[in-house]
């Protein structure tokens, strides 16, 4: 007679593993961050789909260690299983393009033994911490350079030059630039603060865009002249009545006119075109394109994508000589992304350079 306790009792761990597979897939699918369980046996137990693309789509039911291959994120892991208490931990993944940095939290899931992991891609928090950084870095250098030369021009007044008074002339000349350089420095960053703080409030004011660029123009000829450039408007007979802040497109024309008869005078004039374009591409509907040209030695192509970065330089003597900061085109960029324009520098070496402003006209200001 057959005694149904004395038979073997068939394996429960596969129904188990369905069972648990059917109740995690479910709950990881819903998570938005890429995720995966893993079991007291070390194995994947399930991932989302993406963690199956950071990690790959034969994972799961591999080990982990041979799947995820950073020391610190398998430490802890492996403290985890031991003791369930939570971790985190550094990933470093790509997708080919670009990298990408994750905080990875391990987390036991009750008293079964297994524990869950997410992918939270922290990328654009560590970009913008090492933007904070480096622009702390660059004022506290921009600042120093001119400290520095005060200080030591001070002591030497102080001290041999102290009854020199040829001397004293020469170095008091010299301590007034290094002190306009920095109050140039401090208007600027203050300017940029601004702009960014007002960057997602759109203007609402009509504006005759030809009246700024006119007195935007009159105010730099003294500049121009000494420069011995000739400042040249090519304009439509009308206004251009449009929808923005005077004051901020002021600094802009300022910025991009001031820049091209400084770093473009060998070219001896400086062209300023203002064209309505019926449909712009880039900005589907109406608009005014204003470039400003000059002829001078042009810009390396290798330059151009970061020119509106703040505190980058082309040319870091020239732009210094020339009383730059290397804020002047970041705060262009935030005062036309406010108007909701668009910004293009094109140049070739040799012969010059072209700043390409494009504005939105409103439907209620078309002329």
């Amino acid at each position: 007679m057959h005694c149904w306790r004395c038979s073997p009792l068939p394996s429960l761990r596969p129904a188990l593993d369905i069972m648990q597979e059917r109740v995690i897939q479910p709950l990881l699918d819903a998570v938005p961050q890429p995720a995966l369980a893993i079991g007291a046996d070390a194995r994947i137990l399930a991932a989302n789909p993406g963690a199956l693309t950071l990690l790959g789509h034969g994972i799961v039911g591999r080990n982990y260690a041979t799947m995820i291959r950073q020391p610190s994120v398998l430490d802890a892991i492996e403290r985890t299983l031991v003791d369930q208490d939570a971790r985190v931990a550094r990933y470093l993944g790509s997708d080919g393009a670009q990298d990408t940095i994750f905080d990875v939290s391990c987390r036991a899931a009750g008293h079964t033994g297994d524990i869950l992991l997410c992918f939270d891609d922290v990328t654009e928090v560590e970009k913008a911490g090492q933007m904070r950084r480096d622009f702390v870095a660059n004022v506290s250098h921009e600042l120093r350079t001119p400290l520095t030369a005060l200080m030591g021009f001070i002591e030497t007044l102080q001290g041999s030059a102290r009854e020199d008074s040829r001397a004293q002339t020469q170095f008091l000349g010299v301590m007034k630039d290094e002190a306009e350089r920095m109050n140039r420095l401090v208007g600027d960053l203050l300017s940029l603060s601004r702009v960014e703080s007002d960057q997602r409030v759109r203007p609402n004011t009509e504006i005759a865009l030809l009246d700024v660029l006119e007195g935007t123009l009159n105010a730099l000829q003294p500049l121009a002249t000494r420069a011995q450039v000739q400042l040249s408007l090519n304009a439509p007979d009308d206004r251009v009545q449009m929808v923005g802040d005077a004051d901020q497109l002021r600094q802009v024309f300022t910025n991009l006119v001031e820049n091209a008869i400084k770093y473009g005078a060998s070219g001896e004039r400086v062209d300023i075109d203002v064209t309505r374009v019926t449909r712009d591409p880039s900005l589907r509907q109406t608009a005014v394109r204003i470039d400003v040209t000059d002829f001078g030695p042009g810009i390396d192509p290798l330059h151009l994508p970061r020119l509106t970065e703040r505190f980058y330089r082309a040319d870091n003597h020239r732009n210094r000589d020339a009383g730059g900061t290397g804020l002047g085109l970041a705060i262009v960029k935030h005062i036309i992304n406010r108007h909701r324009g668009r910004l293009k520098v094109e140049s070739t070496l040799g012969k010059g350079a072209t700043f390409t402003v494009l504005l939105p006209i409103s439907d209620l200001f078309r002329a």
